[in-house]
C-alpha cells in the first residue's frame, strides 16, 4: 500500500483511523495531516507503543483498509 493514497484521501481515512485508535483526537488528526510518521508518533504518545509496534499497527491497519477496497 502506498501511503500517498492515504494522504490523498485523508478526510475519509482520518475517520477510519479514529475508529481504529479512539484515543486519537480530532486535533491529533489535524496535526497529522496525512503524515505516517506523525501517526506513528501519536500512537506512541497516546498508547505508549514502542516505535516498531506503532509501525506494525499502522501496517496491519493499512492491509485491512486499503482505499481500493472502500
Amino acid at each position: 500500500m502506498n501511503w500517498d493514497r492515504i494522504e490523498g484521501n485523508w478526510k475519509e481515512m482520518s475517520g477510519r483511523i479514529k475508529q481504529q485508535w479512539g484515543e486519537l483526537t480530532d486535533d491529533d488528526l489535524t496535526v497529522m495531516n496525512g503524515k505516517r510518521d506523525e501517526l506513528a508518533g501519536r500512537l506512541q504518545q497516546r498508547y505508549g507503543y514502542a516505535k516498531d509496534r506503532a509501525e506494525r499497527e499502522i501496517d496491519d491497519w493499512l492491509s485491512r483498509n486499503q482505499p481500493d477496497r472502500m
